[in-house]
């Protein structure tokens, strides 16, 4: 049973820009908050961005002013806008979102690696 469906990874220049969008399915009930996680090898997962059903936002500090976090409400996706991307940007990116019920739900991950 597929619920969360993430696109848009791949490989980037420094500066670069790429966008991850990731798709909930229907199963998914009375979603809240919707946002973006990274991992960077030898690293742990951390916050990258959050977005709740009324457009509250927010964002590591590491990628503020860069990176753009949206949701279309009635598709139950949400989206990554990164900008001037740098390679300390490189890492698998995970979609999550939470529901009113407190279920939490995570994406299989989408690679993004910047590189010249």
């Amino acid at each position: 049973q597929v619920q969360l469906v993430e696109s848009g990874g791949g490989l980037v220049q420094p500066g670069g820009s790429l966008r991850l969008s990731c798709a909930a399915s229907a199963s998914i009930f009375s979603i809240n908050v919707m946002g973006w996680y990274r991992q960077a090898p030898g690293k742990e997962r951390e916050l990258v961005a959050i977005i709740t059903t009324l457009g509250s936002t927010n964002y590591a500090d590491s990628v503020k002013g860069r990176f753009t976090i949206s949701r279309d409400n009635a598709k139950n996706t949400v989206y990554l806008q990164m900008s001037s991307l740098k390679p300390e940007d490189t890492a698998v990116y995970y979609c999550n979102v939470n529901t009113y019920h407190d279920m939490d739900y995570w994406g299989k991950g989408t690679l993004v690696t910047v590189s010249s």
